[in-house]
């Protein structure tokens, strides 16, 4: 990750060195924060923030599971409020960025877990990310699975990016590392396959595309339902619904989608092989074809795309 000059916050644009909290901040001591992370790409339009007002409204309707009000040192923030400070903040820091990630958080000085009354801030940082899942994973992500369990529904909102929801996925995400992996596979309560870290997962199967429903615990992945009518629209069957181990051990492809990590797709789980152990048909013509997509080449998707400029 490359930083950048300036970051959003309470609604003015600062230094980088400048956007600060106190070691007091509630979000900072109990998680209480609801953050979303956008790709940014470069198009023959100019810089494009993909399926921005998607982001924003996930992220307001976390905040309003979380009961945290958008009201910043006094201001009240809406939707288009909110859409118009992420183009602000994209624009000031240049063609570097690739990725944004506005948050809202408990800022206010607080010991103890209440937290009706606590002021709250927001920040909109951006970076240049570059490959997520770093260099040579095109060629095939190494999934372990996690002994970290997806935290689900009675555990908190998992549709949602909360903060202090993501301590299950650094520890899963350490585990995978730790065996050499580039990621863990994160099952659910009942032992179904959730989510990766920071990713939803996708499989090829006996000629569908399976992936995990929305009430196994798994985030409400913008990139998901990207490409779940993506893969529609070319044509395939797409089915939401339970996954098992089995099922992805036994799939022809496998790979993984989120904004940060875009489609990865994954050679093995576990040390065993997927399908033939390499990059499969299904995952390269979806991921070309999102390519395209993000990048204003395929003008059926251009509602996709919010230009900053």
């Amino acid at each position: 990750m490359d930083k950048t000059e300036k970051i959003w916050l309470n609604g003015k644009l600062v230094n980088w060195e400048d956007a600060k909290v106190h070691v007091l901040a509630h979000a900072l001591n109990y998680g209480t924060g609801v953050f979303e992370g956008i790709r940014v790409y470069h198009t023959p339009k100019g810089m494009a923030i993909f399926r921005l007002k998607d982001h924003v409204q996930r992220m307001m309707d976390g905040c309003k599971m979380m009961g945290i009000d958008l009201v910043f040192d006094g201001k009240t923030y809406g939707f288009d409020d909110l859409c118009n400070a992420i183009k602000d903040v994209v624009r000031a820091n240049g063609e570097m960025v690739d990725y944004v990630k506005p948050c809202v958080f408990l800022s206010g000085e607080e010991v103890g877990l209440n937290p009706i009354g606590v002021p709250v801030s927001m920040a909109i940082t951006c970076v240049h990310m570059g490959n997520y899942l770093g260099t040579g994973s095109d060629a095939g992500a190494k999934l372990i699975t996690s002994s970290w369990q997806r935290p689900d529904n009675l555990c908190g909102p998992a549709g949602a990016k909360v903060n202090g929801s993501y301590v299950a996925s650094t520890l899963a995400k350490r585990e995978a590392v730790s065996q050499g992996a580039n990621e863990a596979v994160m099952l659910n309560s009942v032992g179904h396959v959730a989510e990766c870290t920071g990713e939803n997962i996708f499989m090829y199967l006996q000629g569908k595309i399976v992936t995990p429903a929305s009430a196994e615990s798994i985030l409400n992945g913008i990139t998901r339902r990207s490409i779940i009518q993506v893969a529609q629209d070319m044509g395939y069957e797409v089915l939401e619904t339970e996954v098992s181990r089995f099922m992805l051990m036994s799939a022809d492809e496998v790979w993984m989608t989120g904004t940060a990590a875009e489609i990865a797709p994954v050679t093995s789980v576990d040390r065993r092989p997927i399908g033939d152990g390499k990059v499969g048909k299904v995952a390269t013509s979806i991921h070309a074809k999102f390519h395209d997509i993000v990048t204003g080449k395929d003008p059926k998707y251009e509602d996709w795309l919010d230009y900053v400029n």
